[in-house]
């Protein structure tokens, strides 16, 4: 098994943007050189419109690029077609989005049953109880049997972070995971994130708080659709211990 979950070589995205007086070409991305080893926890940050979340689409297999070559845990990309695409998002990445993307009226257990139910690998598989233990890892197995409007933001958070976690995927990619949550929910969420990748699960986060970044281990930064910084995070903190600490000084 190779040690290497992502890698993009001159990766670009190019969009034509139609208008009265012709088109107009937007690069979001310019020939990105990335590689994602197993284990990795890595944040990607930007300002609006520097490539980020075009990026992370590309990832994800929800869009392709216009040229280069995207290496995902083996499988190549870019020459793939719709249902294959489909089938390599629901078995190799989790997603973790900002708005959280829970069904309504349905039960925590049966949300992240979902990405087994749409399984194409053939696998029979007890989707009920590995939902279950699913929750149970982000500590939610009293809560199964609770829906989107019984849970807080955070708890919502850890259902989905449940649902991407279920398939056991190569990687997960988090969207801004935080941005719909309070500071101190945020450190919760990223104590989550941190001691899932103690365990040797991959994750890339983008995100556009620095202090939500320091808590990852390397931090790519995005500007007009280039990589301007990729380096390893000096003084990573520790979420576990800021949230001791918070408590501490709250008593």
């Amino acid at each position: 098994m190779s040690d290497v979950i992502i890698e993009t070589r001159q990766v670009t995205k190019t969009y034509e943007i139609g208008s009265k007086s012709g088109s107009n070409s937007v690069h979001a991305l310019r020939g990105i050189d990335l590689t994602v080893h197993r284990g990795e926890f890595i944040a990607v940050m930007g300002t609006s419109g520097s490539g980020k979340s075009t990026l992370m689409n590309v990832l994800g297999c929800l869009d392709t690029p216009t040229s280069g070559s995207y290496l995902l845990d083996g499988v190549h990309v870019e020459s793939l077609g719709k249902n294959e695409l489909a089938a390599i998002r629901n078995q190799k990445i989790g997603f973790v989005f900002q708005g959280f993307n829970l069904l309504a009226r349905t039960s925590a257990v049966e949300n992240v049953q979902l990405p087994l139910l749409y399984d194409r690998s053939g696998k029979k598989r007890d989707t009920h109880a590995l939902a279950i233990a699913a929750l149970e890892s982000v500590g939610l197995g009293d809560r199964v049997d609770h829906e989107p409007s019984e849970l807080s933001g955070g708890q919502q958070q850890r259902v989905a972070i449940a649902r991407a976690l279920v398939t056991e995927p190569a990687i997960i990619l988090a969207d801004e995971p935080t941005g719909n949550l309070d500071s101190h929910t945020s450190v919760e969420v990223m104590a989550l994130f941190q001691a899932l990748n103690d365990k040797g699960i991959t994750i890339v986060l983008v995100t556009h708080e620095s202090d939500i970044a320091v808590y990852a281990k390397r931090i790519v930064e995005f500007r007009d659709g280039s990589i301007r910084r990729d380096e390893i995070v000096k003084d990573r903190r520790n979420a576990a211990a800021d949230l001791e600490e918070e408590e501490r000084s709250a008593a």
